[in-house]
């Protein structure tokens, strides 16, 4: 994959499609944790076991600033509520560190998303990953989904702002040409949600640790198994 021109490190297949066939969506785009692969419980033990190692315990007060967040937000509020018991940067390689090694394990893709990725890619609808995860983790989850079917992957630290900001999502439009507002995003965190749907995308989503309720362009729905091609389609805002 190579660099889009005017967005460094967002990652583009040289092969990437433009628009979407048979009246949309122009392109999908995945959350990676807690959406495609079941690694939102090993972020949490992770930040769990930083925590405690700083003499904090998580609680679900915490939730909010670890459950879809980026490292750096996540090293920012442990650093915040331990009283800056450790550098915010120390903080933020443990929790790195500590990820990745769970995560090398090989994460488990959750039910249906093999299938569903499949299927848009059969059906030519470009897809998208947008992370909130540093590039260093989305590159070791990418081959148990099959890298090649993502037109573009945009991970944390490659635009301005990370999620809840709009920026990864309206980077990933941008890489592939597309508008916002005909796309689909999929999310399972309201942090993500936030960020789609602040960038215009219609929202698909599959709630994985925190509740998220119904709202105006976005349908929630149990798991990624009830979701097919014509699904997607009739979501997309007109």
């Amino acid at each position: 994959m190579t660099s889009s021109p005017g967005l460094p490190g967002a990652r583009t297949a040289p092969s990437a499609r433009r628009t979407g066939p048979g009246g949309g969506p122009a392109a999908v785009f995945f959350d990676m944790d807690g959406t495609l692969v079941d690694t939102e419980p090993l972020w949490w033990r992770t930040a769990q076991a930083v925590a405690r190692s700083a003499g904090h315990v998580l609680t679900d007060a915490d939730v909010p600033a670890v459950v879809g967040r980026s490292v750096a937000d996540t090293a920012a509020h442990l650093h915040r509520v331990t009283g800056g018991a450790a550098p915010v940067g120390a903080i933020g390689r443990d929790l790195l560190a500590g990820f990745r090694t769970r995560i090398s394990r090989g994460p488990r893709p959750l039910p249906g998303a093999l299938e569903l990725l499949a299927a848009l890619a059969g059906a030519g609808i470009p897809l998208g990953l947008v992370s909130a995860s540093p590039r260093s983790v989305v590159d070791l989850v990418l081959p148990g989904l099959g890298a090649h079917r993502f037109a573009v992957t945009v991970a944390e630290g490659e635009t301005p702002r990370t999620k809840p900001h709009p920026d990864p999502y309206l980077a990933a439009a941008a890489a592939l040409g597309v508008e916002p507002r005909s796309c689909v995003a999929v999310e399972d965190s309201p942090s993500g949600l936030a960020a789609a749907e602040a960038a215009g995308c219609a929202v698909l989503a599959v709630p994985s640790t925190v509740p998220i309720g119904a709202a105006p362009g976005r349908l929630v729905l149990p798991a990624l198994t009830g979701i097919d091609v014509p699904l997607l389609r009739s979501h997309v805002r007109h």
